[in-house]
Protein backbone atom coordinates (compact mmCIF):
# COMPACT_ATOMS: atom_id res chain seq x y z
CA UNK A 1 0.00 0.00 0.00
CA UNK A 2 2.79 2.43 0.93
CA UNK A 3 4.62 1.64 -2.31
CA UNK A 4 1.49 2.32 -4.40
CA UNK A 5 0.89 5.60 -2.55
CA UNK A 6 4.50 6.66 -3.15
CA UNK A 7 4.16 5.90 -6.87
CA UNK A 8 0.91 7.90 -7.11
CA UNK A 9 2.44 10.86 -5.26
CA UNK A 10 5.55 10.76 -7.47
CA UNK A 11 3.39 10.59 -10.59
CA UNK A 12 1.30 13.54 -9.43
CA UNK A 13 4.40 15.58 -8.60
CA UNK A 14 5.98 14.84 -11.98
CA UNK A 15 2.79 15.42 -13.97
CA UNK A 16 2.10 18.72 -12.24
CA UNK A 17 5.57 19.89 -13.16
CA UNK A 18 5.29 18.63 -16.74
CA UNK A 19 2.23 20.73 -17.57
CA UNK A 20 1.99 23.30 -20.31
CA UNK A 21 0.96 26.61 -18.68
CA UNK A 22 -1.85 28.67 -20.17
CA UNK A 23 0.29 31.83 -20.36
CA UNK A 24 3.99 32.71 -20.10
CA UNK A 25 3.35 34.35 -16.72
CA UNK A 26 1.98 31.06 -15.36
CA UNK A 27 5.00 28.78 -15.91
CA UNK A 28 6.57 27.03 -12.92
CA UNK A 29 10.26 26.66 -13.78
CA UNK A 30 12.75 24.54 -11.93
CA UNK A 31 14.57 26.68 -9.40
CA UNK A 32 18.12 27.21 -8.16
CA UNK A 33 19.30 24.07 -6.41
CA UNK A 34 17.09 21.74 -8.45
CA UNK A 35 18.46 19.31 -11.01
CA UNK A 36 17.65 19.31 -14.72
CA UNK A 37 15.88 16.00 -15.53
CA UNK A 38 17.25 13.63 -18.13
CA UNK A 39 15.07 14.19 -21.21
CA UNK A 40 15.68 13.16 -24.81
CA UNK A 41 16.38 15.95 -27.31
CA UNK A 42 17.52 15.83 -30.93
CA UNK A 43 20.83 17.16 -32.23
CA UNK A 44 21.30 19.20 -35.39
CA UNK A 45 21.86 16.00 -37.40
CA UNK A 46 18.53 14.50 -36.27
CA UNK A 47 20.03 12.05 -33.76
CA UNK A 48 18.20 11.57 -30.44
CA UNK A 49 20.37 12.13 -27.39
CA UNK A 50 19.72 12.13 -23.65
CA UNK A 51 20.21 15.54 -22.05
CA UNK A 52 22.45 14.08 -19.33
CA UNK A 53 24.98 13.26 -22.08
CA UNK A 54 24.95 16.93 -23.18
CA UNK A 55 24.76 18.63 -19.80
CA UNK A 56 27.44 16.53 -18.10
CA UNK A 57 29.74 19.48 -17.47
CA UNK A 58 29.34 23.09 -16.38
CA UNK A 59 26.84 24.58 -18.82
CA UNK A 60 25.13 27.78 -19.83
CA UNK A 61 21.79 26.44 -21.04
CA UNK A 62 19.73 28.73 -23.26
CA UNK A 63 16.08 27.89 -23.89
CA UNK A 64 14.77 29.95 -26.81
CA UNK A 65 11.59 30.18 -28.87
CA UNK A 66 13.11 29.47 -32.28
CA UNK A 67 15.27 30.78 -35.09
CA UNK A 68 12.25 32.65 -36.50
CA UNK A 69 12.26 34.96 -33.45
CA UNK A 70 14.39 38.12 -33.88
CA UNK A 71 14.84 38.47 -30.10
CA UNK A 72 16.12 34.90 -29.94
CA UNK A 73 18.52 35.50 -32.81
CA UNK A 74 19.88 38.58 -31.06
CA UNK A 75 20.36 36.59 -27.86
CA UNK A 76 22.08 33.73 -29.69
CA UNK A 77 24.40 36.23 -31.40
CA UNK A 78 25.12 37.89 -28.04
CA UNK A 79 26.07 34.50 -26.60
CA UNK A 80 28.31 33.85 -29.61
CA UNK A 81 30.14 37.13 -28.90
CA UNK A 82 30.98 36.04 -25.35
CA UNK A 83 31.51 32.35 -26.10
CA UNK A 84 35.30 32.46 -25.73
CA UNK A 85 34.94 34.12 -22.30
CA UNK A 86 32.34 31.54 -21.26
CA UNK A 87 34.64 28.70 -22.37
CA UNK A 88 37.57 30.28 -20.54
CA UNK A 89 35.50 30.26 -17.35
CA UNK A 90 35.01 26.50 -17.80
CA UNK A 91 31.46 26.43 -19.18
CA UNK A 92 29.96 25.19 -22.42
CA UNK A 93 27.00 26.85 -24.14
CA UNK A 94 24.01 24.72 -25.17
CA UNK A 95 20.83 26.11 -26.74
CA UNK A 96 17.50 24.26 -27.04
CA UNK A 97 14.39 25.31 -28.99
CA UNK A 98 11.24 23.78 -30.49
CA UNK A 99 12.77 24.11 -33.99
CA UNK A 100 13.37 20.90 -35.93
CA UNK A 101 16.98 19.96 -36.81
CA UNK A 102 16.45 21.38 -40.32
CA UNK A 103 15.71 24.82 -38.89
CA UNK A 104 18.47 24.49 -36.28
CA UNK A 105 20.91 24.13 -39.18
CA UNK A 106 19.54 27.30 -40.76
CA UNK A 107 19.92 29.21 -37.47
CA UNK A 108 23.43 27.89 -36.90
CA UNK A 109 24.49 28.86 -40.41
CA UNK A 110 22.73 32.25 -40.48
CA UNK A 111 24.00 33.33 -37.05
CA UNK A 112 27.44 31.68 -37.46
CA UNK A 113 27.15 29.88 -34.13
CA UNK A 114 29.91 27.65 -32.75
CA UNK A 115 28.00 26.21 -29.82
CA UNK A 116 25.54 23.31 -29.92
CA UNK A 117 21.84 23.68 -30.81
CA UNK A 118 19.29 21.00 -29.94
CA UNK A 119 15.68 20.39 -30.89
CA UNK A 120 12.83 19.94 -28.42
CA UNK A 121 10.07 19.91 -31.07
CA UNK A 122 7.70 17.84 -28.95
CA UNK A 123 8.18 20.08 -25.90
CA UNK A 124 9.16 17.35 -23.46
CA UNK A 125 12.28 19.16 -22.25
CA UNK A 126 10.53 22.54 -21.92
CA UNK A 127 7.69 20.87 -20.01
CA UNK A 128 10.06 18.96 -17.72
CA UNK A 129 11.88 22.12 -16.69
CA UNK A 130 8.60 24.00 -16.35
CA UNK A 131 8.94 26.73 -19.00
CA UNK A 132 6.37 25.60 -21.61
CA UNK A 133 3.18 27.57 -22.26
CA UNK A 134 0.35 27.09 -24.75
CA UNK A 135 0.58 28.71 -28.17
CA UNK A 136 -1.50 28.24 -31.30
CA UNK A 137 -0.24 25.13 -33.05
CA UNK A 138 -0.66 26.26 -36.68
CA UNK A 139 1.92 29.00 -36.21
CA UNK A 140 4.47 26.50 -34.87
CA UNK A 141 4.00 23.56 -37.24
CA UNK A 142 6.39 24.85 -39.91
CA UNK A 143 9.44 25.18 -37.67
CA UNK A 144 8.85 21.97 -35.73
CA UNK A 145 7.91 20.13 -38.94
CA UNK A 146 4.56 19.16 -37.44
CA UNK A 147 5.87 17.85 -34.09
CA UNK A 148 4.96 20.79 -31.83
CA UNK A 149 1.92 19.95 -29.67
CA UNK A 150 1.08 23.66 -29.32
CA UNK A 151 3.64 25.21 -26.99
CA UNK A 152 6.46 27.73 -26.77
CA UNK A 153 9.09 27.95 -24.06
CA UNK A 154 9.52 31.11 -22.03
CA UNK A 155 13.04 32.26 -22.99
CA UNK A 156 15.36 31.21 -20.17
CA UNK A 157 19.02 30.98 -19.27
CA UNK A 158 20.21 28.41 -16.75
CA UNK A 159 23.73 28.04 -15.39
CA UNK A 160 24.34 24.43 -14.39
CA UNK A 161 27.13 22.75 -12.50
CA UNK A 162 28.60 19.43 -13.66
CA UNK A 163 25.85 17.55 -11.76
CA UNK A 164 23.13 19.32 -13.80
CA UNK A 165 22.08 21.33 -10.76
CA UNK A 166 20.86 24.87 -11.32
CA UNK A 167 23.20 27.49 -9.86
CA UNK A 168 21.63 30.52 -11.56
CA UNK A 169 18.58 31.14 -13.70
CA UNK A 170 17.08 34.01 -15.64
CA UNK A 171 13.55 33.73 -16.94
CA UNK A 172 11.25 36.49 -18.12
CA UNK A 173 7.74 35.98 -19.52
CA UNK A 174 8.31 39.08 -21.68
CA UNK A 175 10.03 37.42 -24.64
CA UNK A 176 11.57 40.74 -25.73
CA UNK A 177 13.62 41.11 -22.52
CA UNK A 178 16.71 38.88 -22.48
CA UNK A 179 19.71 38.38 -20.24
CA UNK A 180 22.63 40.35 -21.65
CA UNK A 181 25.95 38.62 -22.22
CA UNK A 182 27.89 41.03 -20.02
CA UNK A 183 25.58 40.31 -17.06
CA UNK A 184 25.87 36.57 -17.66
CA UNK A 185 29.67 36.86 -17.62
CA UNK A 186 29.51 38.72 -14.31
CA UNK A 187 27.38 35.91 -12.87
CA UNK A 188 29.74 33.20 -14.15
CA UNK A 189 32.76 34.97 -12.65
CA UNK A 190 31.02 35.03 -9.27
CA UNK A 191 29.81 31.42 -9.09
Amino acid sequence: MKKALAIVLFSLAFSSQAQIAENPEDVSPLLIGEKIPNIEVVNIDGKKIESDKILNKKTVLIIYRGGWCPYCNNQLADMQEIESDVLELGYQIVAISPDSPKFLKETESKDKLNYALYSDSEGKFAQAIGVAFKKDKPKLDKYSEGRNPGFLPVPSVYVLNDKQEIEFMYINPNYATRLKGELLLAVLKNL
